[in-house]
């Protein structure tokens, strides 16, 4: 929304003032679920990703169309053998509170990044660095022994343990983002509670009432605030995407990060040019419980799997032309080719239902001896249709389904901590790169919601992150998704499309594979 900020003062200045009145830009995000934490090391979720991404900034950042450029860091050498990045901080950036951010806030927060007390679901996105899988593992014990050095106040060196071709994009990402030293150690777990917290970023927050939003105004000691245009957001949570589609069309919320896909065709016509329905590099899957019976079965798994008639849900259960999913890592992964598929992929559907029938017949489920089981998602309209027509997918093959439901920030809890049979889940790349999609499979990984471990595939994962031709890397990633594919590791179900709805008075939002878009990039026609 756009406001005029109007000085009175005396009469005789009044017509002055207000012909020089200043317009300050602020804009409602429609932003989905609830936070959990404001802390980037706490976080884990896209929802999170958007608050937290305007509020920090890494060594490196992105442009408006995701590609990577320099953040904190000015500028970067390389050493000859891929592994040595030497970082070179910006003069004079500072925290929200004035103090100047250093190399040591960036040490400091790897450290606790690592630190298993820390329990930071998504180190292990940083363990190409030195050292740092065996310290978040509890294997070495002397912090100082990550490759993450201060050579001074404005000079990093991180070293890592191969060459990572996305290592830059890696620092992206929100796991990257220094903390500010000074006020951790001095507040504790406390170091994020309004009034506590400070930031680096272009924006800093001054607000957050849970379940309901997150305040940020723009933060006027960031390097480059002089060209920050937006004055301010609101991330407000709402998982309704019916009320939020009716708020938006009331003029109360600027960007949709969602909406109703049944809604799809009015939109196009009655909101013309705001639907932003955009290809990305993200996959919608259900996770089975590989550690409890009868999902611990590699036939229940693969039957589930081929009975789920993936053609029709883009076109015509979600009507927004998302793409059906028989593989693991998306096509057109960076670093990757063409991935692996299922062997069935290509089967008439009746064929697969027929297969499907007799591998559950074999693991002992049938009309005699149904198999229940229980779905669970969060709360969204459209994870709603989706689990509902997979339950009348299933039918057929005599399995009996519950739907459960919760709100978001339950249902991830509740996932990764293995209490789910069958669980929807999706993923949203973190940077551009299979092993990024490869490691959601892993032994011990917490986002391995179904918990399918196989030794075969963690075997070539690692064989793989230690080969620095790209070609051959490629080719070892592939066995190991084969691998897992054969096995049923988890149901892929669609390749991701973003969908959000943008305001004509909006302009700098530019579509990305990645779906990010940061306020800073933003402006607000007035």
């Amino acid at each position: 929304m756009t406001y005029i900020n109007k000085k009175f003062l005396a009469s005789a200045l009044a017509g002055t003032l207000l012909a020089f009145s200043a317009h300050a830009a602020t804009i409602n995000i429609h932003n989905g679920g609830d936070p959990t934490s404001l802390d980037p090391q706490k976080i884990s979720g896209d929802w999170e990703n958007r608050i937290d991404g305007d509020i920090f900034e890494g060594l490196v950042t992105e442009d408006p169309k995701d590609n990577p450029i320099p953040g904190q860091a000015e500028s970067w050498k390389v050493s000859d053998d891929g592994k040595v990045y030497t970082f070179k901080l910006r003069d004079g950036i500072k925290w929200s509170d004035g103090q100047p951010v250093t190399a040591d806030d960036f040490v400091f927060a790897f450290q606790r990044l690592m630190d298993p007390k820390t329990a930071a679901n998504y180190a292990y996105l940083q363990f190409t660095i030195h050292n740092a899988e065996k310290i978040n593992k509890g294997e070495i014990k002397d912090f100082s022994q990550l490759g993450v050095k201060a050579l001074d106040p404005k000079t990093l060196e991180i070293t890592l343990d191969n060459p990572t071709p996305y290592f830059l994009n890696a620092l992206m990402h929100y796991t990257a983002y220094p903390l500010p030293k000074h006020v951790v150690e001095a507040k504790g777990d406390d170091w994020v509670k309004i009034g506590n917290i400070v930031t680096n970023g272009p924006y800093k927050p001054t607000e957050w009432v849970p379940g309901s939003h997150v305040t940020t105004v723009k933060n006027d000691q960031y390097w480059d605030a002089k060209d920050v245009k937006i004055d301010g957001a609101t991330f407000y949570t709402l998982e309704d995407q019916s009320a939020a589609l009716k708020r938006y069309r009331a003029g109360e919320f600027d960007i949709l990060t969602s909406f109703p896909a049944d809604q799809y065709e009015w939109i196009k016509k009655n909101l013309p040019g705001q639907a932003h329905v955009v290809p990305f590099l993200g996959t919608y899957y259900y996770v089975l419980n590989a550690t409890k019976p009868p999902f611990n079965d590699k036939r229940v798994r693969q039957a589930l799997s081929m009975a789920v008639n993936r053609e029709v849900i883009g076109p015509k259960i979600l009507g927004t032309g998302e793409l059906p999913m028989y593989s693991w890592v998306p096509p057109g992964t960076a670093h990757y080719g063409e991935p692996a598929y299922v062997s069935w992929k290509d089967e008439p559907y009746s064929q697969k239902v027929a297969d499907a029938k007799k591998l559950l017949a074999d693991a002992g489920f049938g009309p005699d001896h149904p198999l229940h089981a229980q779905l669970r998602y969060n709360t969204n309209d459209n994870h709603k249709k989706i689990a509902v027509a997979i339950a009348a997918m299933w039918k057929p093959l005599g399995v009996d389904v519950e739907l459960y439901n919760t709100e978001t920030k339950v249902h991830y809890d509740e996932m990764q901590r293995g209490q789910v049979e069958i669980g929807r889940a999706g993923w949203l790349a973190d940077y551009n790169d299979p092993i990024n999609f490869l490691n959601l499979l892993s032994t011990g990984v917490d986002m391995n919601y179904g918990r399918w471990s196989n030794a075969d595939y963690d075997k070539l994962i690692n064989q793989g992150n230690a080969e620095t031709d790209l070609t051959k890397r490629a080719a070892i990633y592939k066995q190991a998704e084969q691998l897992a594919l054969d096995d049923s590791a988890a149901i892929p179900i669609y390749y991701y499309v973003s969908q959000s709805i943008v305001s004509p008075k909006i302009e700098g939002y530019e579509d990305n594979v990645q779906d990010i878009h940061r306020t800073r990039w933003l402006s607000v026609k007035q």
